[in-house]
């Protein structure tokens, strides 16, 4: 596996390290067994970007500072310019570029990606996150599977979608496609990993009690639902 990959769970794990969150907790906010989020922290298996945006979500922590490391700064404007995005290889068959890495307080997550071809008789990966979804494509041919729908999209398509069902893509025609993903945060997830980070930070000075911390994050929760 890849520098790239370990340097991630290097960080997922410092980051339940300082939230003093247990491998059983994380497990499930990513929907996985506690065996197999190990194996995530362990830096020998693919780690998904859906994974990656349930955890960012769950604790109120920037995406792009999961996937690159990089605390963002910028509160007005950001330009990427042509090429220079930020960039994490996750497998060779998917590049991500982070196109607002250094935006504070993001609505968003936009991402230059390419998808290289793979054997006719290899599965489709699927996976599922929170939010909602936005392609163009701008290079190629993409097969993209939604909710066992398949899509065929062509260069200048563009699709928005619910990314909670489960999505997976596929290059067509034995060539790369390269195309413009945004992935939308939904606002309650956000809030709810704030207060999680809030609540620990409080418990860890000794402001408030640690149950008192935590009613706090599961009241507003069931306020923004």
């Amino acid at each position: 596996m890849n520098e790239q990959i370990q340097q991630i769970a290097e960080r997922l794990a410092g980051l339940r390290d300082a939230l003093e969150i247990t491998p059983e907790e994380m497990a499930k906010v990513c929907n996985l067994t506690t065996e197999q989020y190990l194996l995530l922290e362990s830096g020998t298996v693919d780690i998904s970007v859906s994974v990656l945006h349930q955890i960012s979500q769950a604790y109120g922590v920037e995406l792009t500072t999961l996937m690159f490391g990089d605390e963002p700064k910028m509160s007005t404007y950001f330009i990427t310019r042509n090429g220079k995005g930020v960039a994490v290889e996750r497998t060779k068959a998917y590049k991500y570029q982070s196109l607002a890495a250094g935006f504070v307080g993001r609505k968003a997550d936009p991402f230059l990606v390419t998808v290289h071809p793979k054997p006719e008789d290899e599965p489709m990966y699927l996976n599922s996150h929170p939010g909602q979804e936005y392609n163009m494509v701008l290079k190629g041919r993409l097969l993209l599977q939604i909710n066992n729908k398949d899509l065929i999209l062509e260069e200048g398509d563009s699709i928005y979608f619910n990314s909670e069902l489960p999505h997976g893509m596929k290059a067509l025609d034995g060539e790369k496609v390269s195309f413009l993903a945004k992935v939308s945060l939904r606002y309650s997830s956000t809030v709810a990993g704030t207060c999680r980070i809030l609540s620990a930070r409080m418990a860890f000075v000794g402001n408030w009690s640690s149950v008192m911390a935590e009613w706090l994050m599961k009241f507003i929760k069931l306020l923004i639902g």
